[in-house]
């Protein structure tokens, strides 16, 4: 292999690769990057065990071939040059880096070729903008728990023109829509494979939706509610889009390709994809979505109380408060006359008050959450104005905001009041 490429170019390839892929499996396979040059150009595919990732970047191929070397040694070594183009050629079983006075050659690996990249059947596009504004909150509600690992995905799911994302950990629940561009003819969903990518490291699909199942259909309406507008889609048509995608995964990819005017989405039973113009990333699904059912009756809001103010300044507010919260970070919402009142008491740690500008509508209740779920559904809305709908009891309160083409819709389930002595 003997190519010219752009070191800016092939040093951001390689910390996209470093930022998508863990560093936690122990086999040599998941270390390595294999750089293949063709006709087309030069090719960097690596993978984690689980997430495999597929870049291309343009270079001049003087002699086409493959390689396979450390991933972070080629990474560091790129992002350390200040060279406009480097040479990259194999000789005698290393890789060769050469740019205008320096020299590096990098070990390679010849038992740690990644699996070839399978993409599913694409089905439609979406905006990398739209998919960072939806994607990045809804996975943040997901759980980190692998007890129920299902929890920990994010729910995927194409519509006539809008492709939903809904992720719980039950406590807590996020969900938005955005604008949806199915393909002309949606490919057909494949037979599940029998040779999967990569070995998930999870346990089984089958007994996973089980545990799913079993686990939402312990929640009641007044643990996780969700919103009116993702209750109207879960009953519409879909367009081959049906996966449940690792939080952690898809949150990562949406903050990286937030500059892509085009992604493509793929799925099928096994596998969920986005490719773009410049490489693809693929994953194995956690298994089915979370019954429509039990969802249905969840995503329900009946607000006794609805309050408007800026997010910024109430998450301001909440944050300055949650050092007076105690070890559990116990912070009060109090609506009042034209005002919505920020509290925080606790013996050891003091108090704190807080008066924010508010409109207010309804029934002035007192409600108390986990601050930093407080603050996890203020920070999915920046630079807007936020809206609190405030249920009964111990029902979950809603946060949403206008956003450009988003709908996203935030709930958090408050904390018991704690009783008097």
């Amino acid at each position: 292999m003997d190519v010219t490429a752009s070191v800016s170019r092939l040093a951001a390839a390689a910390s996209f690769l470093l930022r998508m892929l863990t560093g936690r499996s122990l086999q040599p396979s998941h270390a390595g990057v294999l750089l293949r040059a063709d006709d087309a150009g030069l090719h960097l595919v690596a993978t984690d065990g689980e997430v495999v990732v597929h870049l291309h970047t343009p270079a001049t191929v003087h002699t086409p071939g493959e390689v396979v070397v450390p991933r972070r040694a080629v990474a560091d070594t790129l992002t350390s040059l200040d060279a406009a183009d480097a040479r990259l050629t194999v000789q005698g079983g290393r890789l060769s880096i050469r740019v205008p006075g320096a020299r590096f050659a990098l070990p390679s690996l010849p038992d740690a070729t990644p699996p070839p990249v399978h993409l599913p059947p694409a089905h439609g596009t979406v905006t990398g903008d739209d998919l960072r504004t939806a994607a990045v909150p809804v996975a943040g509600a997901a759980s980190r728990e692998h007890a129920l690992p299902l929890f920990t995905g994010v729910r995927l799911r194409a519509h006539t023109t809008t492709l939903s994302l809904l992720a719980t950990d039950r406590f807590r629940l996020a969900a938005a829509a955005i604008p949806w561009h199915p393909t002309a003819t949606p490919a057909p969903l494949r037979p599940p494979s029998t040779t999967p990518l990569a070995t998930p490291t999870t346990e089984p699909t089958a007994h996973k939706a089980a545990t799913a199942r079993a686990a939402v259909d312990a929640l009641t309406p007044t643990t996780v509610p969700a919103t009116e507008t993702v209750a109207r889609e879960t009953a519409t048509g879909r367009a081959g889009v049906e996966a449940l995608v690792p939080a952690a995964v898809l949150a990562r990819a949406a903050q990286h390709l937030s500059r892509e005017e085009t992604i493509h989405v793929h799925a099928d039973d096994d596998l969920f994809a986005l490719s773009w113009d410049g490489g693809s990333i693929t994953t194995p699904t956690l298994g089915t979505g979370y019954p429509d059912a039990q969802m249905s009756r969840l995503l329900d809001i009946s607000a006794i109380c609805t309050v408007e103010t800026d997010a910024d300044t109430l998450a301001q507010a909440v944050d300055r408060a949650t050092a007076y919260g105690g070890p559990h970070g116990r912070v009060t919402l109090q609506p009042i006359e034209g005002a919505l009142l920020v509290h925080a008491d606790d013996p050891l740690t003091g108090e704190s008050e807080q008066t924010l500008k508010a409109t207010t509508d309804g029934t002035h209740v007192v409600r108390s959450f986990q601050a930093r779920l407080l603050l996890d559904a203020l920070r999915a809305f920046p630079h807007h104005p936020v809206r609190l709908q405030f249920q009964p009891d111990l029902r979950a309160t809603a946060f949403t905001a206008s956003l450009p083409t988003t709908t996203l819709n935030y709930l958090v389930v408050p904390l018991r009041t704690p009783p008097t002595t």
